[in-house]
């Protein structure tokens, strides 16, 4: 309606000017004819223009409804000090956006996704072989979402879950888990509070984030032996930040009670806490180069568990018939004591990282019931090297590593790890590829068991948001 408007109004104004023009010449006698004669032809000038003005506007008017569907216009008038216009224009839809509700200071939304290709001898390295054997497969590893973020009040949280379907805690799990849920309180980086669900502060390798490692999967020593993830508190810091930021990495203390039975577990075990404790220093940084350090750290932990709770959450720890390794859920109650020493040097382009881990289990009587095993001792490590064949972009890998369950004789499990990642996008879109050889002790002295020498692929995708 309003583009017919348009049109009329245009055709009328061309009329008007022809008009003028046919009347003029009767009136051209007089002296001043020849002054209004040129004054009309400057009119008609000026209406011609306008003219074809208006007909390019139609036309554009046109062509925007044609590609606009009904009902995204609306009408706009504007005045230029002369004359008002009314031209149509398409609606725009506000923007959608979000608004946290309470007073926070930034908030973070981020997630990761990590895809496997496990082709071999599946999970050997881990002890699963024999009757724990794994098959072939495409494994969604982690696939994780979480939020991030920092209060004036000087406090952070972090609230993160996995959709991933089994993390090997629960192997009937189908749904999201959360994994780390805490707040700290870090008004003092020198004492700072940490509360609710996180990894106990124990072992390097453990506590260095998924994403970030050299190798696809942790090692074996640190599955069996770390505590993993726990609900309790924590006071840590950097109490040399006190002297000034240049000196803060010089010594990092973490000091913290837990319930010592797992994550996701709303009651505790028994009446017992875990206590873990690790220091970290970090002696230099930037002397051999940029981004150059020498790093270490030691830990230590104390635990009293109650019958039908699984000291080897990450990984498997108990020793089978065959040699083959399973989670190692209590038969009876037990106070174990663990610890750990580890290093990790940079320069330039390469990178050496070893960690050595024992753990002591004791069995207890606990009301008069006896506990159904023996004591014994696990301890392991890893090695782990890791080089730049192309600055930032392509890296290779080589690993050894080795764990004495100390269940049964010469029960030991070894692996030699070679890889290659090549970083897209840094850590944030990578490929990684790891070959495993891995030979059991118990399988090699006790032949009628079957193979003792296994081989493995591993291929992973890692996508950061």
């Amino acid at each position: 309606m309003f583009i017919n408007k348009l049109v009329l109004w245009a055709a009328g104004a061309s009329l008007a000017a022809i008009a003028l023009l046919t009347a003029e010449p009767l009136r051209a006698e007089s002296s001043s004819d020849s002054a209004r004669l040129e004054k009309l032809e400057r009119a008609v000038e000026l209406l011609a223009k306008q003219n074809a003005e208006l007909q390019a506007e139609i036309k554009s008017l046109k062509k925007e409804t044609t590609s606009v569907p009904d009902g995204k216009f609306k009408k706009k008038i504007t005045y230029d000090g002369k004359t008002y216009t009314e031209k149509a224009v398409v609606e725009e839809k506000p923007p959608v956006y979000v608004q946290q509700r309470g007073p926070e200071l930034k908030l973070v939304l981020g997630g990761f996704i990590q895809m496997n290709f496990e082709d071999g001898d599946v999970s050997a390295f881990e002890g699963r072989f024999g009757q724990t054997a794994l098959k072939d497969r495409f494994r969604l590893r982690r696939a994780r979402i979480n939020l991030t973020g920092d209060f004036a009040e000087q406090f952070d949280f972090k609230l993160e879950g996995d959709f991933e379907n089994s993390d090997g805690l629960n192997a009937n799990r189908t749904a999201f888990e959360a994994t780390d849920i805490f707040i700290n309180w870090h008004q003092f980086p020198w004492a700072q509070v940490k509360m609710g669900q996180w990894k106990a502060p124990f072992g390097l390798e453990q506590t260095t984030p998924d994403t970030t490692l050299y190798t696809i999967e942790r090692t074996l020593p640190t599955g069996a032996i770390t505590p993993e993830r726990q609900v309790g508190i924590q006071l840590w810091g950097k109490p040399l930040a006190l002297i000034g930021p240049d000196y803060a990495d010089l010594l990092t203390y973490y000091a913290g009670i837990f319930n010592g039975n797992g994550r996701n577990i709303t009651n505790n075990d028994n009446n017992n806490f875990m206590y873990v404790g690790r220091l970290e220093s970090t002696l230099f940084k930037d002397v051999f180069g940029k981004g150059s350090f020498l790093k270490l750290g030691a830990d230590i932990l104390n635990s009293r568990d109650d019958k039908g709770t699984n000291i080897s959450q990450s990984l498997n720890l108990l020793v089978n018939s065959d040699g083959s390794l399973s989670p190692f859920v209590l038969p009876g109650a037990d106070e174990r004591t663990a610890w750990s020493v580890d290093a990790w040097l940079k320069m330039g382009p390469f990178d050496l990282i070893g960690e050595f881990l024992q753990e002591r289990v004791h069995p207890r009587t606990v009301n008069g019931v006896a506990p159904g095993f023996d004591r014994f001792t696990t301890d392991g490590f890893y090695v782990t090297g890791g080089y730049y064949l192309i600055p930032k972009k392509l890296q290779a890998v080589v690993q050894w590593q080795h764990l004495n369950p100390g269940q049964k004789g010469n029960d030991g499990i070894s692996s030699i790890v070679a890889g290659l990642n090549y970083y897209i996008r840094g850590d944030d879109l990578k490929l990684m590829v790891n070959y495993f050889h891995t030979w059991s002790d118990f399988r090699e002295a006790n032949r009628e068991f079957g193979d003792d020498q296994f081989d493995e692929v591993i291929g992973r995708m890692q996508l950061m948001f």
